[in-house]
């Protein structure tokens, strides 16, 4: 983990200085930004591992941030929140928010949220992994299809690969959150039924390979 660079992004510098001091305890090199503006320079600056970014911002909300990093990069991206309106959440998954903190939070379940979302969106291996006309590069986190490079976000990538892994099984929603989100993560299962459509959508043609399983779930196999 040693090394690894982060963004915290909130206006309030106590609560930015704690985070910032605990995860440099844990190892981070960390960058800070007060507003949406200061952030969005550092990422065009800076080769960012994960972004810390809260949704109340001065310039520019975090909602506005997320929306314009996402443009060019696939960071994986921590949003944190004093609300925890299901709404909200929905939302910031669809722009491509990997994970929620809701405020308060113990700096403790940050890192370690940090750290396995880290764990799950480094590479792998220099294996490739190939169904249909999906190619996977696990050391390089690249999906493609049909040659085409798929530009997923680090939880539609891991959301891919626990399909991939579960092959012809019958996956239900609360297996799915649990292996893809984390046993801790209180979120409502619609959370997996927006990234299952946004996943079709990149992947084309193959999103056949992702079944419906009525009143379960979802199973990935099947032939195009």
């Amino acid at each position: 983990m040693n090394g690894q660079k982060i963004l915290i992004v909130e206006d309030e510098v106590r609560m930015r200085m704690l985070i910032s001091d605990y995860l440099k305890r844990e190892g981070f090199e960390i960058l800070e930004a007060g507003d949406g503006q200061q952030a969005l320079d550092i990422f065009e600056q800076n080769d960012l591992d994960l972004v810390v970014l809260d949704i109340m911002l001065p310039k520019y909300d975090g909602w506005t941030v997320c929306r314009n990093i996402r443009k060019s990069s696939n960071v994986p991206i921590v949003m944190l929140t004093a609300r925890s309106e299901e709404s909200d959440e929905l939302f910031g998954f669809e722009l491509g928010v990997d994970e929620y903190i809701t405020k308060p939070f113990s700096l403790k379940i940050l890192v370690a949220r940090i750290k396995a979302l880290l764990s799950r969106t480094s590479p792998l291996s220099n294996d490739e992994i190939s169904i249909g006309a999906i190619v996977i590069d696990t050391s390089a986190h690249i999906v493609s299809v049909n040659g085409q490079i798929a530009e997923l976000t680090p939880k539609e990538y891991e959301l891919l690969i626990y399909l991939v892994k579960n092959k012809g099984i019958a996956l239900s929603r609360e297996q799915i959150l649990d292996g893809v989100w984390g046993y801790d993560y209180y979120g409502d299962l619609r959370t997996v039924d927006t990234h299952i459509k946004r996943l079709r959508m990149k992947i084309g043609e193959s999103a056949v390979l992702i079944q419906t399983v009525r009143g379960i779930g979802y199973r990935f196999g099947g032939q195009i």
